[in-house]
């Protein structure tokens, strides 16, 4: 059986990946993951133009990738189990890309650069945010997606996003925290905000922290909008003595958090498992720290997702229709998050009981976005 590395989480290895799993019962339920794609994703502009309300802003900002069929691994104790499809293909990854976000949120908050409850304006300057409500929104309401800011990004405004029309949401019309929205214009302003906290583009601190040295493939990448883009104040850095006008200073890309309009995530299954293990060990792999612990560890967010049901033992996993079936002694599943971006657990979840890691593709998760 395949491992995901050799330099895998070393407590993962504290028995058998065998022992008391019915193989053939994996093998039934890969199989079933395999006979359940989403339709229309092989047409990806058509897909997302039903995920706008507004007409008017249905045009795809980012690049797209038609998708390519289910595709998926499960993994225990480092093993892979089973798998489905290609699970080293590519694909969008969706709304799972807001989970990679609040990971490294997580990097930034052991840092030390981020305070949850600390305004956001206190450590950026987000014109965006220069107005009394926005003064007033923090890292917690942008994460869990509860700052009810209202406005325009990159060409997009916030009412469009037909997720926040949805029973149960409350998009607008509060302070920040007295309601919460799926809102993908709020989730890249979040990703705005951590570019300029980092003053990197977030791409390049996912993979110096986190997919290197968990020796994830390099096929993966992370896409914004050809006018996302900003440039950071410390460009134009006098004290350089090669660049004192600044002339050289470049655009830094920003990435978007899901994929409304194109771009977000692209990464396989295989290497969603990686990071799913590496949350699982606390953000350890092989005998080393990648990541700081409590940046790797599940966050208490209010569940709002009625479309994640966690399995026995605490691993989840979801279908096409991001609906479960109901299992008998359902308990809360861990979160491969730091700090909360998002409403549905990552496609990659895993079990702090059992060591496992179910991880699908795009194409049987993108209705957990």
């Amino acid at each position: 059986m395949e491992t995901l590395e050799d330099s895998a989480p070393a407590n993962v290895w504290l028995g058998d990946p065998l022992e008391g799993v019915d193989l053939g019962a994996v093998e039934i339920a890969a199989a079933e993951q395999a006979a359940r794609p989403v339709a229309g994703v092989d047409d990806m502009a058509s897909y997302l133009a039903t995920q706008v309300g507004d007409a008017s802003h249905r045009d795809v900002l980012g690049p797209l990738l038609d998708g390519a069929g289910p595709s998926g691994v499960v993994v225990r104790r480092g093993t892979v189990l089973a798998s489905w499809g290609d699970p080293t293909r590519v694909e969008m990854a969706f709304s799972v890309t807001k989970s990679v976000l609040s990971l490294v949120a997580g990097i930034a908050h052991d840092d030390g650069l981020l305070h949850l409850d600390e305004p956001v304006t206190r450590r950026v300057d987000l014109p965006q945010l220069a107005n009394p409500h926005g003064r007033l929104v923090t890292w917690r309401h942008l994460l869990d997606q509860t700052s009810q800011w209202e406005g325009e990004l990159w060409g997009k405004p916030t009412s469009v996003d037909v997720q926040s029309t949805r029973e149960g949401t409350e998009s607008a019309g509060g302070l920040p925290g007295a309601g919460w929205a799926y809102n993908d214009v709020r989730v890249n302003l979040a990703a705005l905000a951590l570019t300029a906290l980092l003053r990197s583009s977030l791409p390049d601190v996912l993979r110096e922290r986190i997919l290197d040295p968990i020796g994830a493939s390099t096929s993966w990448s992370w896409h914004g909008y050809p006018n996302s883009r900003i440039t950071l104040d410390d460009a134009d850095d006098p004290d350089d003595p090669d660049d004192p006008d600044g002339a050289d200073e470049a655009l830094t890309p920003v990435v978007s958090g899901g994929a409304h309009w194109g771009g977000g995530l692209w990464i396989s299954a295989l290497d969603l498992a990686r990071i799913g293990h590496l949350c699982l060990h606390r953000g350890t792999w092989g005998h080393g720290q990648v990541s700081p612990p409590r940046g790797s560890t599940s966050c208490g967010h209010r569940a709002r997702s009625r479309r994640t049901t966690a399995c026995p033992g605490g691993s989840t996993t979801t279908g096409p229709s991001g609906r479960p079936p109901p299992q008998p002694g359902d308990v809360p599943a861990a979160t491969a998050a730091g700090t909360c971006s998002g409403s549905t657990q990552p496609a990659t979840s895993s079990s702090p009981h059992t060591g496992e890691t179910t991880s699908s593709s795009s194409s049987t998760r993108s209705r957990t976005r």
